[in-house]
């Protein structure tokens, strides 16, 4: 139903900021404006993890912990992407960051609905 593929992903000191994007390509049956979509990250030897979602219109934003109050995920239904703004870059957010859709709604909390991956962009964060 839906392609993503994401940029962004780079090399940066800690407490720096980068700006990940994920661009959709959705079946002409389909629209972005319908999927919920999010962030998710992996680092070696870690298990994949939830970063953040928004909600189909853009009004419902939840974040996991880790990056509340340094992320902010938002999205752009004319353009068909999304977008992570990451500040205060730590050591420990340094991993694959791949961009998820879901075609059902989201919860607070929950991860489990996200059906469709990009690649992912690398983001190396040194101290």
């Amino acid at each position: 139903q839906v392609k993503l593929v994401e940029s962004g992903g780079a090399s940066v000191q800690a407490g720096g900021s980068l700006r990940l994007s994920c661009a959709a390509y959705v079946y002409p049956q389909y629209s972005y404006s319908t999927y919920c979509m999010g962030w998710f990250r992996q680092a070696p030897g870690k298990e994949r993890e939830g970063v953040a979602w928004i909600s189909t219109g853009g009004s419902i934003t939840y974040y996991a912990d880790s990056v509340q109050g340094r992320f902010t995920i938002s999205r752009d239904n004319a353009e068909n992407t999304l977008s992570l703004q990451m500040n205060s870059l730590e050591p420990e957010d340094a991993a694959m960051y791949y961009c998820a859709a879901s075609p059902s709604r989201c919860y607070s909390g929950s991860w489990s609905s996200f059906r469709y991956w990009g690649q992912g962009t690398q983001v190396t964060v040194s101290s």
